[in-house]
């Protein structure tokens, strides 16, 4: 089955920065109206559609009816959630409660490194305007195709709390860079859901069908044995988001690696459950995503 997703945010940089300016000015509201308005062509005629609707059909077990209205909501927040990002780039400011505040603490002020493994799901980006360690450095792992817009305004909002980009490279440079921080005792960011071209997977249950996670973030974790969790950023209201923190289990070093990989991949599907459980119109990944 092929699986694709595009990977960087619509529009050349020109016009990017043309809407940071005009967030400026204007209230986001006008934009949620304008993206209500065109979330159905894009549901005519975009990709996402048909993977959105089968996950609402037979992921979730809903109706024919009550899966098309999901995939509109489902379409519509996605639009919010980016309006979101360009609004923050133009100053404004968003309030985020944290539940497992606690967890994050309890491993920052440990002397080793750990992980924190997010999801396209809700809006993790602007989670890292959120959390700031003030024992350690913080790098995130980002894709590195976005335009120089994307990229300069993530740089200079996640500076805000510390957090430092690590781009990710066709020549596996990102690779000496996470295990750098790793032996500094810092704290990696880095994606979990999403495979990346030939990348090794790992495969799990997902709501009740195979899915494959990419075999990356659980190597690091294994490897070394780290602490990790993972991070999700819902949208709750206008300028309102919910950041959980959940930890990962910790497998027994004498399993195999195989066997340890499983494990914690298991435990990330699991958290990813837990949330689409309470918001399953924020699942972003507008591809076909699970292998039956």
């Amino acid at each position: 089955m092929k699986r694709e997703w595009q990977g960087s945010t619509d529009g050349s940089g020109w016009m990017q920065r043309q809407l940071i300016n005009c967030f400026r000015f204007l209230n986001i509201r006008i934009y949620y109206i304008a993206v209500a308005l065109v979330v159905p062509f894009y549901m005519l005629f975009g990709s996402g559609f048909k993977p959105s609707y089968s996950y609402f059909r037979r992921r979730l077990g809903k109706s024919a009816p009550a899966a098309l209205w999901l995939c509109y909501k489902n379409h519509l927040l996605f639009g919010m959630v980016m309006i979101d990002r360009f609004a923050a780039y133009a100053g404004k400011e968003f309030t985020i409660t944290v539940e497992g505040q606690e967890l994050f603490d309890r491993l920052e002020e440990s002397p080793d490194a750990f992980v924190i493994l997010s999801s396209h799901m809700g809006c993790y980006e602007i989670g890292g305007y959120r959390l700031k360690s003030s024992r350690k450095r913080h790098w995130a792992l980002v894709y590195a195709g976005e335009t120089a817009t994307i990229m300069e305004n993530r740089r200079r909002q996640f500076a805000r709390t510390g957090v430092e980009m690590i781009p990710l490279r066709e020549d596996m440079g990102h690779l000496f860079e996470i295990n750098n921080a790793i032996v500094n005792g810092d704290i990696v960011s880095m994606p979990a859901d999403r495979l990346h071209g030939s990348e090794k997977s790992v495969e799990c249950a997902l709501l009740g069908a195979k899915a494959e996670l990419p075999a990356g973030p659980f190597t690091v974790i294994a490897q070394r044995s780290l602490n990790a969790l993972a991070i999700f950023v819902m949208k709750v209201g206008v300028y309102d988001y919910r950041l959980y923190v959940k930890s990962l289990p910790n497998p027994d070093e004498g399993l195999p690696r195989r066997e340890r990989l499983r494990i914690l991949a298991e435990g990330y599907a699991g958290c990813i459950e837990q949330i689409l459980a309470e918001y399953p119109c924020q699942w972003f990944n507008f591809y076909n995503y699970w292998k039956s």
